[in-house]
């Protein structure tokens, strides 16, 4: 019997913000897997800010998207056909061939999923998975973090910003900022999440709402936005502060290049430490990242919202809607 299932083409480049005729929905024919390969059916695909990058047809650290084929990025989901000595049918895998109904895959490439009790699978691809090894490593490893440290995250309502706010706090930070798109999201980070301060990023100059924030300056600053945010911190940055440069989410969709912060030069006066990463640098700390959020996260102490979407012909729409704020969390497609 034949098999198909639907996944998402790019079907044109996005201009500036991405538009719902940039997607198309195929149905298509799921070959049997070959040796070494694995049949997985998706249960839950992942849409991240970096994806956006891919959709320009420009060189980077990952190749870019390719118009009229499938999409790709993270996904968790059940093994319906193994041809693998190493995974079998039944085992709970992540991947990297979401924006798929079902997707063939080499087992050498897929990881067994984490399963915490009381905790959506979902988690694999939010918490514990690619945005919660980034802030874990971010903070610990890249920024450098130690007590007693001031930190400003910014897209804090984030899947990856929401993270390192409490991960400051649990390692004994002395102030937490966060900023965030809405007066909702501000609410959710000081009263559920326990950071210190927050505030809305729309409601007045960043640099202004950061200063009366935290007054006496910030020792870390963890970007996922950029823009006029990295140009706020850099003022706010103590002597020897550390920014982990994470994304720039408010340039992402700039059809001209964006000016760059004009007071860059502070960087020398301060001896600041302004470096970027990319996740995938950091595999070593995964089983440290695994046991000690797994544990935070089973009893309670870690708190993890996700904005879940459901079915492929959604997966667009998703994506666009995380570009604009309108997720809490981690934006996730149910499958």
């Amino acid at each position: 019997m034949t098999r198909t299932a639907r996944h998402v083409n790019l079907a044109s480049r996005p201009i500036g913000v991405p538009l719902p005729e940039n997607f198309e929905v195929v149905e298509a024919e799921v070959p049997s897997a070959e040796d070494g390969e694995v049949v997985v059916a998706n249960r839950f695909m992942s849409v991240d800010p970096y994806m956006r990058g891919r959709m320009n047809d420009v060189k980077s650290y990952v190749p870019p998207f390719q118009i009229g084929q499938p999409l790709e990025g993270g996904a968790v989901g059940e093994v319906i056909e193994s041809n693998s000595a190493e995974v079998a049918v039944g085992d709970f895998v992540v991947h990297g061939l979401g924006w798929r109904e079902m997707a063939v895959v080499p087992a050498a490439l897929t990881q067994p999923a984490a399963q915490v009790e009381g905790v959506s699978l979902s988690a694999n691809l939010g918490v514990l998975g690619m945005p919660g090894m980034t802030a874990y490593a971010g903070l610990l490893d890249v920024a450098s973090f130690v007590e007693g440290d001031a930190v400003f995250v910014s897209g804090a309502a984030g899947a990856v910003g929401s993270l390192v706010g409490q991960l400051a706090k649990l390692k004994g930070a002395s102030l937490v900022v966060g900023s965030a798109g809405s007066d909702d999201k501000v609410a959710w980070l000081t009263e559920e999440l326990g950071f210190d301060v927050a505030f809305n990023y729309k409601a007045g100059p960043v640099a202004k709402q950061l200063f009366a924030a935290a007054p006496e300056g910030i020792d870390v600053y963890f970007d996922n936005v950029g823009g006029d945010h990295l140009q706020a911190a850099l003022h706010a940055l103590k002597v020897h502060g550390r920014v982990a440069l994470c994304g720039a989410i408010s340039m992402y969709n700039n059809t001209e290049p964006a000016p760059g912060p004009n007071n860059l030069s502070l960087a020398i006066g301060k001896r600041l430490n302004m470096r970027g990463f990319i996740v995938s640098d950091h595999v070593d700390m995964r089983a440290d990242f695994i046991r000690e959020v797994g544990g935070w996260l089973a009893d309670g102490t870690i708190k993890a919202e996700e904005t879940v979407m459901s079915g492929i012909e959604s997966a667009g729409d998703a994506f666009i809607g995380l570009l604009t704020g309108a997720n809490t969390g981690k934006m996730i497609v149910e499958l």
